[in-house]
């Protein structure tokens, strides 16, 4: 039986003012191979929730660069695993822009690319949102400040796991050490 625990949202944006100008070297640089946005955003989401889903094609995971899920680094696997996920790590749902909270995901639509870019929440400003990135690295920039053709948000309601006793990985991912607890 799967275990609930919270998304701790805190962390995830403490995570991302710490590497959002600069590369964690736990994960490899996706910069020069389609973009890091989605590679930045899973570090985030991970070091909110501490548990990864090692589904072999079908999860969300990092190891190394060669053994990875399409879902740590691509905007549209992203999507598909979390807001499909019935298993081990974090779930969520698309929802409206009056339903996001610090930590929850934008992705950035253009008629020429599709779902193309992968954003963090981390702040709000009046009636903006502000977000940290990669690729374009930023922190605290505006939604306002982009340019698409829509938007979906991405809530993280939640994280599941088998066992309580798991460990806690965010000091480690945090400080660039190791990516699991003890690893």
């Amino acid at each position: 039986m799967l275990i609930q625990k919270p998304y701790l949202r805190e962390r995830a944006v403490m995570y991302a003012n710490r590497w959002a100008f600069r590369r964690n070297p736990l994960f490899a640089d996706f910069e020069n191979i389609g973009g890091n946005c989605t590679n930045f955003v899973s570090q985030c989401v991970y070091a909110g929730s501490c548990v990864m889903n090692y589904l072999n094609l079908f999860g969300w995971y990092y190891i190394s660069l060669d053994d990875r899920t399409p879902s740590w680094s691509g905007v549209t696997f992203f999507y598909n695993f979390i807001t499909t996920n019935q298993g081990v790590g974090p779930y969520g749902r698309e929802v409206s822009r009056d339903e996001v909270e610090v930590g929850d995901v934008v992705q950035l639509y253009r008629e020429d690319k599709g779902f193309y870019h992968s954003l963090l929440i981390v702040d709000f400003a009046d009636e903006d949102i502000l977000l940290a990135a990669q690729s374009d690295d930023a922190y605290a920039r505006p939604l306002s400040s982009y340019t698409y053709d829509r938007e979906r948000f991405i809530k993280i309601d939640g994280v599941r796991l088998l066992s309580e006793d798991i460990g806690d990985c965010f000091v480690s991912v945090y400080d660039g050490v190791a990516i699991v607890p003890g690893g």
